[in-house]
């Protein structure tokens, strides 16, 4: 990574931070309603029996409502659980159980299965810090998820959660940054490549 494009991408992250940070109350709520909805949308439109999905921190697009939807309707979802080597295990979530993960996020307690259970499901939704209109996916930067998805042969479709105005022209690329398919937003799902 060149220096230029390191400061370039933390000079992005603290602005979408400071971004989220200052959502008030109602915007927060509002958004969550509709991103429930287009959740629930997608995951009917394509007749997901199971998923990949993240816990929600305060300041992330809140998919737990949708979680709590999702495990009434019977679609198994698997959260992440952070290793030390940089890797994510996974184990399968009500909704309701999680702890204190290893950065201080919310993780799913439950029984731990190994990075290859993510190869069963019908779809991977991840976080993000943005996306560009080309794909590319900018965490937050640790690296995650870039590892998870490099890792996989045969992976199944993988779409970025985030707010409708993270959709950029253009995000900073490096060479280990996983694309995404597509985007869920609380207005609307875009599909860059099937």
């Amino acid at each position: 990574m060149t220096a230029d494009l390191g400061n370039e991408k933390r000079a992005l992250r603290a602005e979408l931070r400071q971004r989220r940070r200052t959502r008030t109350t109602t915007e927060r709520d509002t958004d969550t309603t509709a991103l429930t909805a287009t959740l629930q949308r997608f995951v009917e439109e394509r007749q997901v029996r199971s998923l990949a999905l993240y816990l929600s921190a305060p300041d992330e697009p809140d998919v737990r409502p949708f979680l709590r939807w999702a495990h009434e309707q019977g679609v198994r979802v698997l959260l992440p659980i952070t290793r030390e080597d940089g890797l994510l295990d996974w184990a399968v979530g009500d909704g309701v159980s999680e702890q204190q993960g290893l950065h201080g996020m919310p993780e799913v307690v439950g029984e731990v299965l190994s990075p290859l259970a993510l190869g069963d499901v019908d779809a991977i939704l991840t976080p993000a810090a943005a996306v560009g209109h080309d794909g590319c996916r900018m965490g937050w930067g640790r690296g995650y998820y870039d590892k998870t998805l490099g890792s996989m042969a045969n992976r199944p479709p993988v779409y970025a959660v985030i707010f409708d105005a993270e959709y950029l022209d253009e995000v900073p690329r490096e060479a280990h940054d996983e694309p995404v398919d597509g985007i869920i937003t609380p207005s609307r799902i875009i599909t860059f490549r099937s």
